[in-house]
């Protein structure tokens, strides 16, 4: 499938942003997936890892991100590399939408192996590694 039209991207929605597939191994790709990240203004993603890189390029909006522990800024323009096995979390005062790349399959889990309070249905437990339904 080399063309994977608007109509056809799944969308994830949780409490903090909604999450577009443009590619991914379940929707064209082979070993990539690119998706969108629409977070509102307020909001603020869990603390977690990943297993493989992640490249974020912020398209509108600002965003700003705790990446083990080192505050930074990336605004619309920007591109952020985000490595494998640093803890993160990601958080909007204005709201942003970004593209993301990374390879496909990659995990999402806990840095301390512990659920956080409030998480939601699509995060992982204690240490559990999921593929991200977005990236699948």
């Amino acid at each position: 499938m080399p063309v994977i039209r608007s109509t056809d991207a799944r969308r994830t929605q949780t409490p903090n942003a909604v999450m577009t597939t443009c590619a991914s191994p379940t929707q064209g790709s082979t070993s990539l997936a690119v998706w969108r990240v629409e977070m509102g203004a307020g909001r603020q993603g869990p603390l977690h890892a990943m297993d493989a890189e992640q490249v974020w390029t912020v398209l509108v909006g600002t965003a700003a991100v705790d990446l083990d522990g080192e505050p930074l800024t990336v605004a619309a323009g920007d591109t952020l590399v985000l490595p494998v096995g640093l803890p993160r979390r990601i958080s909007t005062t204005e709201g942003f939408t970004a593209l993301v790349a990374s390879t496909s399959p990659s995990h999402a889990y806990n840095p301390d192996a512990v659920t956080p309070p409030g998480a939601c249905a699509l995060a992982p437990r204690d240490d559990q590694r999921i593929v991200p339904p977005w990236i699948a």
